[in-house]
């Protein structure tokens, strides 16, 4: 079964941390690029209450993405996940509507997409901050890169970045649907928001 092996981190200095990884060899696997997501459940959100993830995603390409439930492995997440890409975004949506499942919510990103030692680096620019995420092999690949890269492990955040934005909609007191950098541009983020998080 196909896994995403990750280990996800709030970074105050993305270009640094950009520049970083190119000295240390890293290879440009994908251009930043803009990306609008959509997440889809049930009307009951069924899927959400399962820990499950039905997303159509579009950036240079649409990609429709299923993701089950997660669980740690040597303290890196996992979970089992598979996504196809798919001919015409809007068309997609309108079958997964025909099917029942509604847009609970949109999301917004720019995202590139580097490598090195084996693992996929995202370089994530969110309406909240910025994160790298570490896709790789194993846990071990993704640990060992994390260190290379000066990134403390137990500041890791394990949450997707859609329950992120749900626990900072608490914590911030806001009133949107939607994590759009619309949304978020009043909004000010500190380091301090991203420590002793939830795990789940």
């Amino acid at each position: 079964m196909p896994e995403e092996i990750e280990a996800k981190f709030y970074v105050t200095d993305l270009p640094s941390l950009r520049a970083k990884l190119l000295t240390l060899g890293a290879q440009v696997k994908q251009k930043r690029v803009y990306e609008q997501n959509l997440r889809f459940d049930t009307p009951r959100m069924t899927l959400s209450a399962e820990k499950k993830v039905l997303r159509l995603r579009q950036d240079e390409k649409a990609r429709l993405t299923f993701k089950g439930p997660g669980y740690l492995r040597d303290a890196v997440l996992v979970r089992p996940e598979f996504e196809v890409e798919v001919g015409d975004f809007a068309q997609t949506r309108q079958i997964l509507e025909g099917l029942g499942y509604q847009v609970y919510s949109l999301y917004e990103k720019y995202r590139e997409t580097l490598n090195l030692d084996d693992v996929d680096i995202m370089l994530d620019e969110m309406p909240y901050g910025s994160f790298v995420e570490l896709e790789g092999p194993s846990t071990q690949t993704v640990k060992a890169l994390a260190r290379k890269l000066g990134l403390s492990f137990e500041k890791r955040i394990v949450l997707s970045y859609m329950v992120l934005f749900d626990h900072l909609k608490t914590t911030k007191e806001l009133d949107v649907r939607d994590l759009t950098f619309e949304n978020f541009k009043n909004v000010d983020f500190k380091p301090s928001d991203f420590e002793n998080l939830p795990e789940n």
